[in-house]
């Protein structure tokens, strides 16, 4: 070393000429041709975070809704339609947009929605206690006519009831519905569980995206109140929908092991009578296709097997009666909740609606989301957060959980299954389960 310096004093030149070939070989490797520049920078210091993976394919809103309804109006409308929304928050906002799709198929008027109330959820906030009622009216002008009020010789009467909800398959509204709504002129509806909407012509398609996607936002108190939640939480921050309160594990009726004494009471209070839990083979092949909820514990192993650190910053998308949390906050040790930030008097004035919109509000702002379930809130979410850019969204793949969980694997075999087939959804844009409003675009 010392000969080198000594030769470096006495010849400038070759001094000049050693430090320009460190110079270049720097450019060089930094370039994003460069072959040195194809080499992960994390492959010294182990796995990257699963959103460093490349993605092949995005979703994106289809560019014919997004242009316009496409088809006027017609200057009659052959009556008016009643959407009856029921469940949480979510699934009933997924009924809104399937009505308004519905109404412009049927030529209807659309009257503002009607949504459940419910003493076990504390529910008795409506469709204008959430959402901008104005702002909804004016986004859908065109697409469909909306009102706030019913003419005089409506207004006094009931709508009639014409019952969709548990209808499947080949159900076609126009056959069905369309005579009732001619008849009545006022009739309400609850859309068909399994929808198929790429039956819908397209000017009600295009009705439908623009109501579920541009049309419905929150009212000006309650986007308010969302926005100095989401301001609240430290930055960066995941927000993660875990679902496994006692309703939710009772309803699927899969058995677990190591509960405490507390859950176990809990999940059993929540089965009634006919929500006993499978056993033997049932038992297997209904845990195999995925169909049981994950525990906090688990998903604490597979964030781990994403490679998402230990001390990301977490909001808990979720009520208070989520279950074994400390399997969760024990592994991530930097997990918020609506109760921690917000004070007890604002949450004990709000319903389960209001709870659920501030979630909602925060998860599709947030820097990534993830669903441990496949429900209407995880599916509306990722839906808008495609809607607005954001794709760092993943869904737990309980399925692969609970094959490869059943083939004996555990630990780091466990978690490298997990890895890969995490990664391999994530890249090709699975699970995102987003209606005919979206489109593939190839990266």
């Amino acid at each position: 070393m010392y000969q080198m310096l000594t030769l470096f004093s006495k010849k400038p030149l070759v001094t000049l000429t050693f430090f320009t070939i460190i110079l270049l070989f720097a450019v060089i490797s930094l370039s994003p041709s460069s072959p040195f520049s194809q080499i992960p920078v994390y492959s010294a210091i182990g796995e990257s975070d699963i959103w460093s993976a490349k993605r092949i394919l995005e979703w994106r809103p289809c560019k014919w809704w997004l242009q316009g309804h496409l088809t006027a109006l017609p200057v009659e409308s052959n009556g008016y339609i009643r959407v009856d929304c029921y469940g949480g928050l979510n699934q009933m906002r997924r009924d809104l947009c399937d009505g308004i799709g519905i109404a412009r198929l049927l030529n209807a008027t659309l009257v503002l929605p009607k949504f459940e109330v419910a003493a076990y959820w504390n529910e008795s906030s409506g469709f204008t206690d959430v959402f901008d009622v104005d702002y909804f009216i004016q986004k859908l002008k065109g697409f469909i006519q909306v009102v706030k009020e019913l003419p005089a010789e409506i207004a006094s009467k009931e709508p009639v009831r014409v019952d969709c909800s548990k209808r499947k398959g080949q159900f076609d509204y126009v056959e069905t519905v369309l005579p009732s709504l001619l008849k009545h002129r006022y009739i309400s509806i609850t859309p068909a569980m399994s929808q198929r909407r790429d039956r819908f012509p397209v000017y009600a398609k295009a009705a439908l995206c623009q109501g579920c996607y541009s049309a419905v936002r929150l009212t000006k108190p309650l986007e308010t109140k969302s926005s100095e939640l989401l301001e609240a939480l430290p930055k960066p921050f995941l927000s993660l929908h875990l679902r496994f309160e006692p309703d939710m594990v009772a309803y699927s009726q899969c058995e677990y092991n190591g509960l405490s004494p507390e859950s176990m009471a809990a999940i059993e209070a929540a089965r009634g009578g006919d929500r006993k839990p499978f056993t033997g083979d049932t038992a297997r092949v209904w845990r195999n296709r995925g169909k049981c909820p994950l525990t906090p514990k688990e998903t604490a192993l597979i964030l781990q097997s994403l490679s998402i650190p230990t001390n990301t910053n977490i909001y808990l998308a979720a009520g208070d009666g989520v279950m074994e949390l400390e399997g969760l906050t024990s592994v991530y040790t930097n997990v918020v909740t609506k109760s921690n930030v917000l004070s007890g008097e604002e949450l004990k004035e709000m319903h389960g609606n209001t709870k659920a919109a501030l979630d909602y509000y925060v998860s599709i702002n947030s820097d990534a989301y993830v669903a441990t379930y496949f429900g209407n809130m995880d599916k509306m979410v990722a839906a808008m957060r495609a809607y607005k850019g954001l794709y760092k969204t993943v869904f737990l793949n309980r399925k692969a959980f609970a094959e490869f969980s059943l083939k004996g694997m555990k630990g780091e075999e466990l978690m490298e299954a997990m890895r890969k087939s995490q990664t391999d959804d994530f890249v090709m844009g699975k699970g995102s389960a987003l209606p005919d409003c979206f489109c593939d675009f190839k990266l």
